[in-house]
């Protein structure tokens, strides 16, 4: 009979090496939401960008749409500990809008219709690390995932990709949104189990 040592598991997979420390893979995409869904039309859709005393830029959908868009194959990860890898989205870089403001301040506040804030540091939104996303799996974003758009930010735990994405203050000092107002961590990085307030 062989002798195993407790904790032993044998060979991480590639799967696992992709895996955050105490998150578990999914093939579902679970439905989580701090209240109802807000159903937004597209023609009632915009997204503004500002300072939180003035508006810098603002986009309705059609203005949105005329630009340019990505497709991204990213993995993502839910504070509730599961991992969803390989998701196939489509969206538009905020690089590709903060080309068209003029600001330094280092916070941004994102706001989703329906109420819902979450805090990101400014340099988390570029450098290709976050999209308005408005396909998943080459379909048109539901509901129920934020659709008509969402904020995605792949490198932080989902919360911080705010569904219902309606626009982003830019702010000089950070503060929490929603969910850090209630003690979950201010940034949320995955790699470093930073769930809660502390950790």
């Amino acid at each position: 009979m062989a002798i195993i040592s407790r904790g032993f598991s044998g060979r991480r997979t590639s799967q696992d090496a992709r895996l955050p420390p105490g998150q578990y893979l999914t093939t579902d995409f679970p439905v989580l939401s701090a209240g109802p869904t807000p159903r937004v039309s597209l023609e009632q859709w915009e997204f503004t960008i500002d300072d939180g005393s003035h508006v810098l830029k603002t986009w309705n959908w059609k203005a949105y749409r005329e630009l340019t868009a990505e497709r991204i194959t990213t993995d993502i990860h839910c504070v509730t500990r599961w991992s969803k890898l390989d998701t196939q989205w489509e969206g538009v870089a905020l690089d590709t809008l903060f080309a068209e403001v003029s600001t330094n301040l280092p916070y941004a506040m994102v706001r989703s219709y329906g109420g819902y804030e979450t805090n990101v540091p400014v340099e988390d939104l570029t450098g290709k690390k976050a999209w308005i996303a408005f396909r998943f799996m080459d379909e048109d974003l539901a509901p129920e995932h934020g659709g008509p758009a969402r904020i995605l930010i792949p490198h932080l735990y989902l919360w911080k990709s705010a569904k219902w994405v309606r626009g982003i203050t830019l702010m000089r000092e950070d503060r929490p949104g929603f969910w850090e107002s209630l003690g979950y961590h201010l940034y949320g990085d995955p790699w470093n189990e930073q769930r809660y307030s502390g950790e």
